[in-house]
């Protein structure tokens, strides 16, 4: 393979060039992406770079002694692929040649119509988002926050400890229903009230009110009016898949992929959140939006691109994440779709602190974690390893 080229320069994008080196890949190596920086961290931004404890530098993933030898075309995105030449095609009007193509573009937030390009409307994604939100987080101003996801929950924290009054919209009965279900949903939604911030559930919004193009108040079903200085929308992301709509690529709800990152066309994989993985656990494409799916996954599917042998392959681990909100640090791995019940193995609603496992049938699948790091540490890994077990293909 004398080249390969990935599209998106995030850390997706920056660990699949990494592994691509590591694994002994000595062509052309392209990184294409539309920002104009290169790869940052992008936790942090709705947290400490927020709050102003750190400053774009400090979010660089790269080292000062790391050098992949790559060729960097940043600050354009890609708008089409063509298999028959391999061809990536750029918005610029250049192409760029792929004898191997890795697609990490990411997902781009949801917005609302409505009130999209208000000045005052933030969609925190990109270093320039957080800028912009740095700027209008002022104390004393209103933040209506909509969506509770980690977004909305992370940002409400570091706007609360600003010394904002924050309000907190979800439509769903808890905060975070999808990823923890409802039962755990609770325990995010006690963090907010616990910490002062209302939290409005079930939250239907009737209208905005705009004036000297910034929104001024959020109206809610049921005649609630909410003033507002800043509004955050945090209601999820759609993956950026339209470039390859004409490629012959097989998409859905995002890039569709078998259990090694593999798309339906040869030489293409994809990584980050614009795969959809295959998981052989549920039966099901499965999109895993988090930053240790950005990290890890892209050796699998840069060594499955480079013809490694598969035994050699590090295995595809059961998605984590990890969100800190008012102090406090929320864990989980695994997959509480699959669950049937869930028991507190540490402390329960209510209390200070929280270990819960979400099993299916006898077996555990997921577990859930508030300020219980060590006693997590211990469960992730036994989640990990019965994945891995599973994955292990059955002797004839």
């Amino acid at each position: 393979m004398e080249s390969l080229v990935i599209v998106g320069a995030s850390l997706a994008g920056l660990s699949a060039a990494r592994a691509a080196r590591s694994l002994g890949f000595t062509g052309r190596l392209v990184i294409i992406g539309d920002d104009h920086q290169r790869p940052y961290d992008r936790p942090p931004l709705s947290k400490d770079f927020l709050a102003g404890r750190i400053e774009p530098a400090d979010l660089a993933l790269e080292t000062h002694e790391e050098d992949l030898d790559a060729e960097w075309i940043l600050g354009t995105r890609a708008v089409s692929f063509d298999p028959a030449t391999r061809l990536v095609h750029l918005a610029d009007g250049t192409t760029v040649h792929a004898a191997g193509l890795v697609i990490a573009t990411g997902a781009s937030p949801r917005s609302l119509p409505q009130i999209a390009g208000a000045a005052n409307v933030v969609s925190l994604r990109t270093l320039d988002d957080a800028q912009k939100l740095r700027t209008l987080l002022r104390p004393g101003r209103r933040l209506v926050v909509v969506g509770a996801g980690f977004i909305g929950a992370e940002v409400a924290s570091t706007a609360h400890a600003l010394g904002l009054e924050v309000t907190v919209l979800e439509k769903s009965p808890t905060p975070l229903c999808g990823p923890l279900g409802s039962q755990l949903g609770t325990v995010v939604a006690g963090l907010h009230e616990r910490a002062g911030v209302e939290l409005i559930c079930g939250a239907q919004i009737a209208d905005f009110a705009l004036a000297d193009g910034s929104v001024t108040a959020v109206h809610l079903a049921g005649g609630r009016v909410l003033p507002a200085d800043v509004v955050l929308v945090g209601i999820g992301a759609v993956p950026n898949t339209a470039w390859l709509e004409s490629s012959g690529i097989e998409l859905g709800n995002g890039v569709l992929c078998d259990a090694t990152g593999a798309t339906s066309i040869p030489g293409v994989v994809a990584v980050g959140d614009c795969a959809a993985w295959w998981d052989p656990a549920t039966g099901r494409h499965h999109r895993v939006e988090h930053w240790t799916g950005a990290a890890q996954r892209p050796a699998v599917a840069v060594g499955a691109l480079l013809g490694a042998d598969p035994a050699t392959l590090p295995p595809v681990k059961p998605p984590y994440f990890w969100s800190d909100q008012y102090g406090t640090r929320l864990q989980f791995v695994g997959d509480a779709s699959r669950a049937d019940r869930v028991a507190y193995e540490h402390g329960g609603p209510g209390q200070e602190s929280l270990l819960a496992v979400y099993y299916a049938g006898d077996h555990p699948v997921a577990v859930l974690a508030w300020n219980q790091t060590r006693l997590f540490c211990r469960w992730r890994k036994t989640i990990e390893k019965l994945a891995a077990t599973a994955a292990q293909p059955v002797a004839a």
